[in-house]
C-alpha cells in the first residue's frame, strides 16, 4: 500500500492545541494529527506528569510518551506566569480548537477563551460526571467489570491491563472535534464539549447491556473465566502447553468444532441426555462446561502445530495466546503496512503503527514524536508572527523553553 501525504488527509489545514497528559487526550490529539491536522501539544516547562512515564529507555526517556505523541509538534511554556498564559491563549485563539484534560484552570476555560475566539471549539475530558477526579483504573473499579473478570472461582476483583476507558474516551474526543468542526463549518458557531471518563465507561456498560439485564431481568453478570457470555467460547491447552481461544458463534462453527474434535456423536448423546438443543446458542452457553469436557480431550492430545493446521481448515474462530514479545515479531506486525520504520529521537528505530484505517488503500504512516519544546520557536514564528528577537526575549525570561 502507498502512504498518504499529510496535505491529502481529511483534516489537512485544521489547527489544534492540546493541553494534556496520560492517555485519553494524547490519543485524541495523535489520532487527529494522523488524520492530517496540525496538532500542537503545549506543556509546562519541564513537562507534564506523563513526560517521564514508564516504560522508559535505559537513559530515562519515555517510550510511552513517544508512543502517544507521534506526529505532533511541541511547545513548552510557563503556565504559572501571566505572560506564559497569555501566549498559550493566543495560540488557542489562533487555532480555534482546544482539546484538554487539564481541568479547573480559569485561564484556558471555555468562558475565558471565547472572549478571544467566539467560535472556539473547546473539548474537555474530565474524570467523573459529578466533576470529581478519576482515572481509568478508579473509574473501572466503580463500574463492575473487575468483579466479573478473572477465574470463575475467584472472589477478589481483577483489573484489566488495558486502559479501555481512556482509549475509548480518546476516540470519542477525536470524534467530538471532527463533529464540532463540521458544525462550525455549517453554522459559524463553536461548541463547548465535555466528556467525563466515567460517562464513557457507564455508556459502554449500558450499551452492552450489563446494566440493562439488571434493570429488566433482575440478574447481574457472573464471573465466568475465559468463557464467552451467551455463546460457546473457551480456552484450551495443547499437549505441549500452548493455549488457544476457541469461539463458535454460529451453528456451522459449532458443527465444525465437534467434527474436528471427533465428538459429533458424543455431542448428540449429551444433547439427548440433557434435553438440550445445541443449535441454540443459549443452550451451548448454558451447557458450556459439559461441552468443554468433551472437546478438551482432543486439544490435550495434540501439539500446537497440529491444532493450528487443523483449525485453519475449519470455519471455527480461533487464535493461540501470545505474549507481547511474540506478537511484536509476528508477521501481523512485521508485514503489516500500518507499521512503518520510525527513527524516533532518543528512543531508537522500530516499527511504529500509523492510523489503523486506510484511505483509498493508503495508511497514513507514523511520524516521530517531538521532544518537549522542540517546536516552540517555530510555532511562535509561524502562528504568531514573532521575530527571533522576540522569541529570544521570551526564552531568556523563562516564559517559553
Amino acid at each position: 500500500m502507498t502512504q498518504t501525504p499529510n496535505s491529502m488527509r481529511p483534516l489537512a489545514g485544521v489547527r489544534i492545541i492540546e493541553i494534556s497528559s496520560f492517555v485519553a487526550v494524547p490519543l485524541a490529539g495523535m489520532t487527529l494529527a494522523q488524520l492530517g491536522a496540525e496538532v500542537i501539544r503545549v506543556d509546562p516547562i519541564g513537562g507534564a506528569a506523563d513526560y517521564h512515564r514508564w516504560p522508559v529507555t535505559d537513559y530515562g526517556d519515555s517510550i510511552y510518551w513517544a508512543g502517544l505523541n507521534k506526529g505532533k509538534r511541541s511547545v513548552a511554556a510557563d503556565f504559572r506566569s501571566q505572560d506564559g498564559q497569555d501566549l498559550v491563549q493566543r495560540l488557542i485563539a489562533g487555532s480555534g480548537v482546544l482539546v484538554t484534560n487539564v481541568a479547573g484552570r480559569q485561564w484556558h476555560s471555555y468562558d475565558t477563551l471565547t472572549r478571544l475566539r467566539p467560535d472556539l471549539i473547546h473539548v474537555e475530558v474530565s474524570g467523573r460526571a459529578d466533576g470529581g477526579t478519576g482515572v481509568d483504573y478508579t473509574v473501572n473499579a466503580g463500574i463492575g467489570f473487575p468483579m466479573v473478570t478473572g477465574p470463575a472461582e475467584l472472589a477478589a476483583p481483577v483489573n484489566h491491563v488495558l486502559p479501555a476507558w481512556d482509549v475509548t474516551c480518546g476516540i470519542y474526543a477525536a470524534l467530538a472535534v471532527v463533529s464540532a468542526l463540521r458544525h462550525r463549518d455549517a453554522t459559524g458557531r463553536g461548541q463547548q464539549i465535555s466528556i467525563p471518563l466515567e460517562n464513557v465507561a457507564l455508556a459502554t456498560a449500558g450499551n452492552l447491556s450489563f446494566f440493562t439485564e439488571v434493570m429488566v431481568n433482575g440478574t447481574a453478570r457472573e464471573r465466568i473465566g475465559n468463557s464467552v457470555y451467551g455463546q460457546y467460547g473457551q480456552d484450551f491447552t495443547s499437549s505441549d502447553g500452548v493455549s488457544f481461544m476457541i469461539v463458535a458463534l454460529t451453528g456451522r462453527h459449532f458443527r465444525d468444532l465437534a467434527e474436528l474434535t471427533g465428538t459429533t456423536k458424543a455431542v448428540a448423546a449429551l444433547a439427548d441426555t440433557l434435553g438440550a438443543d445445541f443449535t441454540d446458542e443459549g443452550e451451548r452457553y448454558r451447557h458450556r462446561d459439559a461441552l468443554s469436557g468433551l472437546f478438551s480431550e482432543w486439544f490435550s492430545q495434540h501439539r500446537a502445530e497440529e491444532i493450528t493446521g487443523a483449525l485453519s481448515a475449519t470455519s471455527v474462530l480461533w487464535d493461540r495466546y501470545r505474549t507481547f514479545a511474540e506478537t511484536a515479531t509476528d508477521d501481523r506486525v512485521m508485514d503489516n503496512p500500518m507499521f512503518t520504520p520510525l527513527d524516533q529521537p532518543r528512543i531508537g528505530r522500530y516499527l511504529a503503527p500509523g492510523l489503523p484505517m486506510a484511505f483509498d488503500g493508503s495508511y497514513p504512516p507514523a511520524v516521530a514524536a517531538p521532544a518537549l519544546g522542540d517546536d516552540t520557536a517555530a510555532v511562535l514564528g509561524e502562528w504568531l508572527g514573532m521575530t527571533p528577537e522576540e522569541i529570544g526575549r521570551l526564552t531568556d525570561a523563562g516564559t517559553v523553553a
